[in-house]
């Protein structure tokens, strides 16, 4: 494997790319979150409020303008873990941005084979692979242009989408059997 990079060494993809930037999520929760007020809010029984002038928000609707997409389905279990449920509470504010954010039930992945590991995917050219530890922290990523690899991200991408059902949707059902 090669070393891995700081995430802060890709986050220019997500202001280079031109057409595409896709998000498959696999984790149950994610360390960053959890230490966030927000987190610790929404498990208070407070929503997190959209944050349109969030910088990620921004960006999402500059890249919509210029014509480009952001996408993610997010792999949830049943019933979704807090960390899952915190991230479809918040998918509000990012699908008002332009994102398209799908849920996915573990069970359904699983029927679909996928991979259970996290990863960006920009214009269908460079694949962005999370490096996740057993806390949920992010330990680094690794940039994979191989063609192959690349190829199979798009499978991924591509069975995931069609599978998938809008966050809004999941997140209604949710929320009322809580």
């Amino acid at each position: 494997m090669p070393p891995l990079l700081p995430f802060e060494e890709i986050t220019h993809l997500f202001a280079e790319f031109q057409h595409t930037a896709f998000r498959m999520e696999t984790r149950r929760g994610y360390a960053t979150d959890r230490v966030g007020a927000r987190f610790q809010a929404f498990m208070r029984g407070i929503d997190p409020a959209p944050e349109p002038d969030h910088p990620w928000n921004v960006n999402v609707r500059t890249k919509a303008e210029q014509g480009a997409r952001f996408s993610r389905v997010r792999i949830i279990d049943q019933p979704p873990t807090d960390g899952q449920r915190f991230l479809m509470a918040t998918a509000v504010g990012n699908t008002a941005a332009g994102e398209d954010i799908r849920v996915l039930l573990r069970s359904e992945a699983l029927a679909l084979g996928l991979p259970n590991w996290d990863f960006w995917l920009f214009d269908s050219r460079t694949l962005v692979r999370m490096h996740i530890d057993d806390t949920d922290t992010t330990t680094g990523v690794e940039v994979v242009e191989d063609p192959a690899a690349v190829l199979a991200a798009c499978r991924v991408r591509d069975a995931a989408v069609a599978a998938a059902t809008p966050s809004a949707e999941v997140w209604a059902k949710v929320r009322s059997s809580v």
